[in-house]
This record gives C-alpha cells, structure tokens and sequence, in this order.
C-alpha cells in the first residue's frame, strides 16, 4: 500500500502526539493510526426531501469504510433547496451554493490532508459542487446520489415538483380550479429523494455514473429503496481500494469521460444546467472542454429516452428499465461513447458494460431501440448570434415551430416577467427577455422555472419564446434559450434590446438575432452604462466579483492571478 497523506501526519514521532491525543476523542484506536483516512463529506439537511436520506448513507458509508480496513472521519456541507428557493431573491444563491459546497470540502479534505473522500449529495448543486471539489482535491474519491424521489400520483397522472409549477399556471389561466391546484400541491412529493425527472440532479447523477466516478446503476436508485444504502456501502469499499491503487479523479475525468457524459445527457434528454457544470468541472481538472463540443456531439447522438420534462416517464422508470448502463450500452455499440475510458472501479466502461444487452428489452418503451429513437439529434444546442456570441443554451426537441420571430417584451427581472405572464399580458408570438439574471448581474443566474411553467401552463410554451442570461431548471421546456452570454451585467447584446425590437430564435439554424444593424447596436452600446452592484459586501457580493461567463461555467477561480 502507497504511503497515505493522514497517516504519515499522525505517526511521524513524538511531535505528531497531539494529533494522536486528539484522533483517539474521535474514536481512534493503536492500530488505526497507519490506516487511510476517509473523509465522508455529507450533505445531510432537512432543508429539501432531496437530501433528507443523506444522513443514513452517510452512517452506512462509515460503516462500509470501516469494513474495508479504513478510517472515516464525517464532516458536513451544505445545501440550497432549487425548487423551494425558486421565484424568490433567495434563488440568488442556489449557484453560489456550488462554489461554497466546492470550496468547504477542498477546505476540510486538505486541511485533514485525508487519503480520499466519498461525497454524499442529492440537490442540483451537491453534484456538480463536489465534483468541483474533487477535481481540486485530485485524491480517490467517488460521488453517491442520494437518490430520486419516487413519483406523486394524482387522478391517474404521475406528478413531480413541477406539475406543482405548471398548476399555478394552469389556475391562473382558468384551466384548473382551486381544488385541484391544491391537489397537486398535495401529491406532488410524496418522499424524500430528488426531484423525480430527467432534471437537473437526476441528469448530473446519470453523468457521474457514465464519467465513471459513481458505481453502475447508481445513478437512477430510489432514495427509500434498500438498494441505495446498498449501493453506498459498496462505493465506500470501493473507494478504499482505489485509495490503496491511488485510482485519481485525474485518471478518471478525462476529455473522453466528459464527451461520454455529454453522449448520456444528450440520449436521455438531460438538463440545460449540465452544460454549466460540465464546463466547470473540465475547467477544474483542466480539461479542454468548450460550449461549441455539446454541439458537436450533439448532432451525433439522438434522444432514446422517453423522461420528463418533454417526455412521459420518471426516473424510476428508467431505472428499471435498465438505467444508465442500458443508455451507454447501447451508445458504445453505435460507437457514440468511449469504451476504454477508466472508471473508479480500476475497470474500464466496456469492461463494465460487457455484460449488458445491446438492445433495451421489448417490455417497455422508457428506453427506445437507437434506430427509432424520439429524436434523431440531442436536445440542447449551442445557439450564437448577435445576442449571444459566446454561446446560449436551448432544449430543442419537444417544441412544434423550431423558428419564431417575434416582438422583445423586456423584462429587469424574473418577478417582473412573472407578473406580467400571470397578468395575461403576454400574447402569442411574443420573444420574452429577462435579463441582469446572469452569473454577475443576478447575481447568482437565478434560475426561470417559475416564469416557463406559467407559459406552459397559459398554454403558450408552442408560441412564446424565452430568452435570459439567467438559467432554467431541469425541469424546463419549450421554446426557451438561457446561460445568454456575455451577460447584460457585462454589456452583452442582451442589455442593448429595447421594447418591440423582433428577436429571431432558430434552432435549425443554432441562431440567436436581434434583428437590428450593427449600427444601431453601436449607438445602443456607447449609451450603455453598467448598474451598481445589488450587493457590495458577502458571499453574493464576493460572487459577483470574481464569477466568470457562464460560457465557461460560471466558476469563482478563473483567472485569479
């Protein structure tokens, strides 16, 4: 066995004998002290249902550690609630919530200098946070998902967080009455685990799993199922045996590990913010990885899955038609995913794999056979134009008009958008813009959930377009173009659009235009001045300081020095 970074603090002679003092209040032994040392960064809060189980898996990863010949040592992180927070100013610090999550388990790791760490995570930031984390860390470590929040069920229908969003729409629109509206409130999350679609924790656990830092088949599990707690005590052993291989994330996340999760997310149709956090994550570890590659493979791979929010099923579902690892076999074989990428398990993906059909059984119709796919191209492009010359991010797939040209309605906010769709002030045919929602301007790029649902629900997500530097929840679809970058906070084409000016939102052309002369923008543009700081002082003033464009991932050390 390698030497371990804890253990030689803790047994280099007399002078570590404090450490020693102090490791035995915690429960060390004589004969633990030449052990790893595991740390178990836990998420566990009573703030969301998504992370209410984590406290179990966390016991049940101690234990596992323990079992393996290692020595854990629990500490905690935190976490924002998306769907709770959403429509509020709290909102603002649901991204922020990733760099601190990031930031406190780099802190506790090296600060410990402990040998590896298991990171237990359920809502949208745990994952992409500490994946954050453990690019920095570069020690063995392996992710466990929480798990999904089984189904709601109401008058026949499967319900998730987001039926709840869509009925405020609906009720503001005449279509539902008072009693059912309250019904769905009532159903809609039946449990603790995460929110129950193809949304953003579900999207970026599959992308764990198919990047080879979670165990096969975790990614999809239920957070109440035995199988969960099952499954994180053998990703407690596996890890001490790659801390004892020294397995690095550095061998793990590779270009390659990255285009097989953009070939995942793209097959079951994933969340818009996976774009964000991928582009984050690469930049940690130091990978090359831009806005222009989810285009590129996007075009190669189609949507097979049939998952809300377009589609019809939830995760558990999937799950039991086979999961991520029917997804990427049937990627490999069709050549879309690279097979000898590494996994945390010393395996590689095909070695993983080989004992997976090629084909997804004939009894269900989540997962589609690759030749009758539901789309013969990936769902979320990459969108430029005048408006967004770095990029902007778009679900494509599930809307009926891929064009619209339309008149801007301009919006300074998310509260005022929202105002205006309830108010019924909104009409067919319109191009919303709400903008200073971005990484600086927001700051925080508050996501839009609220304001779509509400379209959906008015029955106009087939003839409104949205467009915003802000972000959309996993949960989100229609004719909707976020992460608008450079952002208004910036100066970015966004802040230049004035009332009625017609937008043009292509999605067989990848285009996002403001229908005016470069003329007209440069005399627009010299007029611009940028707006005060909302916040001059604590963390959302710090983010809005040091945040970069979300066409890098939004990160907090880009560019320091």
């Amino acid at each position: 066995m390698p030497d371990n970074r804890r253990s030689q603090i803790v047994t280099q002679g007399v002078q570590r004998t404090p450490n020693r003092a102090m490791l035995r209040a915690v429960g060390f032994g004589d004969d633990d002290f030449t052990k790893p040392i595991i740390g178990v960064a836990n998420g566990f809060s009573t703030i969301t249902p998504c992370n209410m189980g984590l406290g179990q898996l966390a016991q049940r990863a101690e234990t596992g550690i323990h079992q393996a010949g290692a020595m854990p040592q629990m500490f905690g992180t935190i976490t924002i609630s998306d769907g709770i927070s959403m429509g509020t100013e709290g909102m603002k610090y649901s991204l922020v919530s990733r760099e601190v999550i990031a930031d406190s388990i780099e802190t506790v790791c090296n600060g410990q200098s402990m040998d590896g760490v298991i990171a237990i995570g359920g809502c949208d930031k745990n994952m992409p946070g500490a994946m954050i984390a453990i690019a920095r860390l570069n020690i063995p470590a392996i992710f466990v998902y929480g798990g999904t929040i089984k189904p709601g069920h109401y008058d026949g229908e499967d319900l998730t967080v987001v039926s709840a969003f869509e009925a405020v729409g609906q009720y503001s629109a005449g279509k539902i009455n008072d009693e059912r509206l309250l019904a769905v409130e009532r159903h809609a999350c039946p449990g603790v685990g995460s929110c129950g679609g193809m949304f953003t924790a579900n999207t970026m656990s599959s992308a764990f799993e198919a990047m080879g830092m979670s165990l096969i088949y975790s990614s999809t599990m239920a957070a109440e199922d035995a199988e969960k707690a099952d499954s994180t005590a053998k990703s407690a052993a596996v890890l001490v045996e790659a801390v004892h291989k020294q397995i690095l994330p550095s061998h793990i996340l590779t270009r390659e590990a990255f285009e097989n999760a953009i070939a995942v997310i793209m097959a079951v149709g994933g969340s818009t913010n996976s774009v964000l956090h991928l582009l984050a994550i690469a930049n940690t570890i130091g990978v090359e990885l831009s806005i222009d590659d989810f285009e590129r493979i996007r075009r190669r791979v189609p949507v097979f899955c049939n998952l809300k929010p377009s589609g019809r099923y939830v995760a558990t579902d999937f799950h039991q038609a086979g999961g991520v690892p029917q997804v990427m076999k049937m990627l490999l074989v069709n050549g879309l995913l690279h097979g000898e990428a590494l996994t945390i398990t010393g395996q590689t993906v095909a070695e993983l794999l080989a004992d997976i059909p090629a084909e997804p059984r004939p009894d269900q119709d989540v997962i589609r056979p690759f030749d009758d796919p539901l789309y013969a191209q990936g769902h979320l492009g990459i969108l430029k134009g005048n408006l967004a010359v770095e990029g902007a991010v778009a679900k494509l797939t599930g809307i009926k008009h891929r064009k619209i040209t339309g008149p801007a309605r301009v919006f300074e906010s998310e509260e005022d958008c929202l105002r205006a769709i309830l108010d019924k002030q909104i009409q067919a045919g319109d191009v919303i813009v709400v903008r200073y929602e971005g990484p600086k301007g927001g700051p925080g790029m508050r996501e839009m959930l609220a304001p779509t649902s509400a379209i959906i629900g008015a029955g106009l997500g087939d003839s409104v377009g949205l467009i915003t530097d802000g972000r959309f929840s996993g949960g989100t679809y229609g004719m909707v173009v976020g992460h608008v970058a450079p952002e208004a906070a910036v100066g970015g084409a966004i802040a230049l659009v004035q009332e009625g000016d017609p937008i043009t939102i292509d999605a067989d052309a990848n285009l996002l235009q403001l229908e005016a002369s470069e003329e007209e923008l440069e005399r627009r543009r010299s007029a611009w001045q940028p707006r005060p700081p909302h916040y001059r002082r604590g963390v959302l003033g710090k983010y809005a300081k040091l945040v970069s464009s979300s066409s890098q991932g939004a990160v907090t050390d880009r560019g320091l020095f």
